[in-house]
């Protein structure tokens, strides 16, 4: 260990460490604004300053390591007053209308100057460019107010994988963004999202969807239907100071339902018909690959019990199949794998799925007419503002889905209506798509997906549960980056006995970093895979780039558990028992992966350059 002096206290340091990790290690607090724990460590802000005993400069503690002897002091008078000159610097070149930005008492760099006592700005002068780059359907550059603390290139390049922002010119003219004078809605960015939480400010957010859905709500002659993504449940009361990974779920329909939308649905239901038609399509696959190698012939094809479309019509043999519920990882391997987008699942994401059925199916049943429904969708993601853009994402010239609100815009709306939503009595999702099972509710989770479709595909193969304690796939339960496992597959069906002995092997990634890992392997060939879950983002839906800002170190698996919890307590826990997703089988759909779920359910991805 490092023994070290800080404001007359003896502490001690693992070697390695700055001296702002022992401090804040042993309870003394250093003021910091550009830091972000274990991540970015540039000393950029310098408001972190702090004297050291024999040195003639302040020294920046998140990148000044601990050492033997050091004796530290962080609250001189030196110490304050530079911190203060350099905080009403920022200041100077930084908009001072607060009442107007959407950060007002959210924002690190306001409440970083209640810390330091900052009552004034002295200093005043030419100020940088005010410029606001809208171009992209996901998410708001405004750099006027950003502080050049350079969090979110480090969140893009370094965890993402992206590398979309870099500082760009050089002295006072610098400033964030893409490169060659891009704008973010025609460089390569896959509108993620990560970026608007790391941001200590409002120089980067969401592209504002609310006055869209108040100007649908007060329209008589539209019928607006709104749904929820897992993960939303897990966090949206953060925003209203209940604990990180507080359960909400039924206050939250009553809040959507006195904010005034007609029909409140849940996109779990659309994740279970996701199992069904992802897990089909995976089955198809495998059987295709073996009937290519002449393992499986057309005589066993007639008693497997697959849909007659597709025993008729096999998918291609292209493995590892590859999940598509991530619209920002879409766009990923849409830009830097675009030769390998035939291992994309061909299925939409659920919410886009639950779009196109409430625009054809629900809007058939309740006798209304499709073009007065507006569908309004709940996410933790701003990548999915995207995805409703998406030429794809239509039928009859009609959009799936209108609008999407993230968690953080859902959370503004609510207290703009003057709703008490911690008091709020629970209600339940209406009918016909409100049911789910849990094995949706562990969508919004990296390795949710995964373990959904395995508890669906394993028992069609074998005909028993899945064999894991509490159908949790332990190896692949966690926030690590790359999580892999695998299953042999024993004393399956008789219709199935080719497939017996298999070792079906699987990984799950969340964050691009880990994603373009996992596709290096399907270039060089090197891929032992059958199935492989992508998220976008590091932990999965649960961290969003929607989703509330949370100063709780432990808030991802906080929220993860929270989501298994919301799992365990459903009497339904495997997507393929869902009574109502049976139902929407039996009387309209047909079966999975026929000829109306391809026109409804399925899409098609496209290659697109990297500039």
């Amino acid at each position: 260990m490092v023994h070290l002096t800080i404001n007359d206290t003896p502490v001690t340091a693992h070697p390695g460490e700055t001296i702002l990790e022992a401090a804040s290690r042993n309870g003394i607090l250093i003021p910091t604004l550009c830091h972000m724990e274990g991540r970015h460590k540039v000393g950029a802000c310098r408001i972190c300053v702090v004297e050291v005993q024999g040195m003639k400069n302040l020294m920046a503690s998140c990148v000044t390591p601990a050492t033997d002897g050091m004796v530290v002091r962080t609250s001189t008078p030196r110490v304050r007053k530079a911190r203060k000159i350099l905080y009403e610097l920022m200041l100077s070149d930084h908009p001072a209308d607060c009442l107007h930005c959407d950060r007002n008492g959210r924002c690190e760099f306001q409440r970083l100057g209640e810390t330091l006592q900052i009552r004034e700005s002295r200093f005043e002068g030419r100020r940088s460019r005010d410029f606001v780059d809208d171009s992209s359907p996901s998410i708001v550059r405004d750099t006027a107010k950003c502080i050049l603390c350079r969090r979110c290139v480090t969140v893009c390049s370094e965890i993402q994988g992206v590398g979309a922002l870099s500082p760009q010119n050089r002295g006072f003219a610098t400033e964030i963004g893409p490169g060659g004078s891009l704008r973010l809605g025609t460089a390569v960015c896959t509108n993620c999202g990560q970026c608007t939480v790391v941001c200590p400010v409002n120089a980067l957010h969401e592209a504002d969807s609310t006055e869209a859905v108040w100007k649908a709500l007060s329209d008589p002659r539209k019928v607006v239907v709104v749904q929820t993504a897992p993960a939303v449940r897990v966090a949206l009361g953060e925003e209203f100071d209940l604990p990180t990974g507080t359960l909400v779920t039924g206050k939250m329909v009553t809040a959507l339902r006195q904010l005034g939308f007609d029909q409140v649905f849940d996109t779990n239901f659309t994740a279970d018909l996701t199992i069904l038609e992802e897990g089909y399509e995976l089955l198809g696959r495998i059987v295709s690959l073996l009937r290519s190698k002449g393992l499986v012939d057309d005589r066993q094809l007639e008693t497997l019990g697959l849909p007659t479309h597709m025993a008729a019509h096999l998918p291609d043999p292209v493995l590892p199949m590859i999940t598509s519920c991530s619209p920002g990882w879409i766009k990923y391997v849409e830009h830097f794998h675009g030769t390998r987008l035939g291992h994309l699942s061909t299925c939409k994401s659920p919410h886009m799925m639950l779009g196109a059925l409430a625009k054809s199916w629900f809007a058939g049943k309740a006798g209304i007419d499709p073009k007065s429904l507006f569908v309004v969708s709940v996410m933790p993601c701003t990548a999915k503002k995207y995805e409703i853009t998406r030429p794809e994402m239509e039928q009859e010239g009609l959009r799936d889905v209108d609008a999407v609100l993230t968690t953080r815009e859902l959370a503004r709306m609510i207290r703009e209506a003057g709703i008490d939503f911690a008091r709020l009595p629970d209600s339940a999702f209406d009918s016909p798509m409100g049911l789910s099972t849990g094995a949706a509710d562990v969508f919004g989770v990296t390795g949710g997906v995964m373990e959904a479709a395995l508890r669906t595909v394993y028992e069609v193969i074998t005909g028993r549960t899945l064999p894991f304690a509490s159908l949790h796939v332990a190896p692949i339960v966690g926030l690590e980056q790359v999580k892999t496992a695998s299953i042999v597959l024993e004393n399956v069906l008789p219709q199935w006995s080719f497939l017996e002995g298999l070792e079906v092997r699987i990984a799950v990634t969340s964050g691009l970093d880990g994603a373009s890992r996992l596709m290096d392997g399907i270039a060089d060939g090197t891929s032992p895979y059958h199935f492989i879950e992508v998220m976008g983002c590091p932990g999965g839906c649960i961290s969003g780039g929607g989703q509330p800002r949370s100063p709780d170190p432990d808030f991802r698996q906080k929220r993860l558990e929270a989501m298994y919890r919301e799992d365990e307590g459903k009497p339904l826990r495997k997507s393929h028992d869902n009574p109502d997703i049976q139902a929407l089988y039996a009387e309209w759909l047909g079966e999975p992966g026929g000829h109306r779920s391809h026109h409804y359910l399925h899409t098609t991805y496209t290659t697109r350059v990297r500039r």
